[in-house]
């Protein structure tokens, strides 16, 4: 992946940056995840939290339990509800960026799936791919 990244929400309000390597790029198919985004499934680009950086605006938060009982901080715009990232608690120095919010998305491809046991009987996991029925980090 490129050594920074930007992106930010609907509106423009938010705006921030990524340097260094993501971690991850994950599709969770968990129904918490599919309620949030409105799909068949979440995305989310693991990076370190201290790669990441706001560059506009700031974001407003709210914690609630992970579909593996975790606690999980969701922050998101607050004028538009764009979500822009989540942290877990259970991952310390980790954050959760929701990758559909980068200016360039086509770099993005899943190598993990979480959550298997609750996707969309639709969706073919590429044969590539780890897959998990529940989270299994």
């Amino acid at each position: 992946m490129a050594e920074k990244l930007t992106g930010g929400c609907q509106c423009g309000d938010i705006r921030y940056e990524v340097s260094g390597e993501a971690q991850q790029v994950v599709a969770c198919h968990c129904t918490d995840c599919q309620t949030q985004s409105g799909s068949a499934f979440g995305m989310t680009l693991v990076v370190k939290e201290e790669n990441f950086k706001l560059t506009k605006g700031e974001v407003k938060g709210f914690t609630s339990k992970s579909a593996a009982d975790r606690d999980k901080l969701g922050a998101f715009c607050p004028a538009c509800g764009t979500r822009i990232y989540h942290k877990v608690e259970a991952r310390p120095g980790k954050l959760a960026v929701k990758p559909g919010t980068l200016d360039d998305t086509s770099i993005l491809k899943p190598s993990v799936h979480l959550w298997t046991s609750s996707k969309q009987s639709w969706v073919t996991i590429p044969d590539d791919a780890e897959a998990y029925e529940k989270q299994p980090f």
